[in-house]
């Protein structure tokens, strides 16, 4: 074999070398189970509130008193300025509950009783007449 032939056979290696990178760069398959990051399933929506009306909805709060109820309010002011806030016997209400509207004071205080507990307290959700209007 001479030299002339070798290169001539090398170069000719490189030439195809250099044409088929090109080509083979363009099968690229992402089969790496560890690189890709797998889509998580999207949690389902929130339970819909229920559809009584009136209602007390989760975070509100009920008071045994009107007079809780305000002390709850000056506790929050209290709160805010850093002040020392008095007891009051109110609670969270954690769940959606439908009421019976007792009687109003002012559109900050309500007397209601739960339905099925028969609990009656004080609130101050502004309760309308009637259902808000579903969007």
């Amino acid at each position: 074999m001479s030299a002339s032939w070798i290169r001539g056979f090398v170069v000719c290696l490189v030439t195809a070398a250099c044409l088929a990178s090109p080509v083979l760069a363009q099968r690229v398959t992402l089969d790496a189970p560890g690189l890709l990051i797998k889509k998580k399933d999207v949690p389902p929506p929130p339970p819909a509130p229920p559809s009584v009306w009136p209602r007390l909805d989760a975070g509100a709060v009920l008071c045994r008193t009107s007079d809780d109820l305000d002390r709850h309010a000056a506790n929050m002011i209290a709160r805010v300025k850093g002040t020392e806030s008095q007891a009051a016997d109110c609670r969270i209400i954690p769940q959606p509950i439908g009421i019976q509207i007792v009687s109003r004071e002012s559109p900050g205080h309500t007397q209601v009783k739960l339905n099925g507990v028969g609990d009656t307290g004080w609130t101050d959700v502004w309760l309308p007449d009637k259902a808000p209007v579903k969007r």
